[in-house]
């Protein structure tokens, strides 16, 4: 995954990045009611070393927007780095 010059630019001065990533917070499981029992899934990364919180909302948000959650509720976060 390529970094952008901003965000290079940005680690080297010691400002907060920011890492995008989605992840489930259901699995299927038959016992529980509806088949769904809480469950935190792993992360996956989709953007690293984001230069701004407010970039870092944006790609969420983008993402969020433009793929369903399905029945597991995938969803994209952020997280300081």
């Amino acid at each position: 995954m390529m970094q952008s010059t901003l965000a290079l630019q940005s680690k080297k001065k010691g400002h907060t990045m920011y890492n995008v990533f989605t992840r489930t917070w259901w699995r299927d499981n038959p016992d529980w009611p509806n088949g769904l029992e809480p469950h935190v899934g792993a992360k996956t990364y989709i953007a690293k070393d984001v230069a701004s919180e407010e970039m870092a909302q944006e790609i969420c948000r983008e993402y969020n927007d433009n793929n369903a959650a399905g029945r597991l509720s995938r969803k994209a976060e952020y997280e300081g780095v």
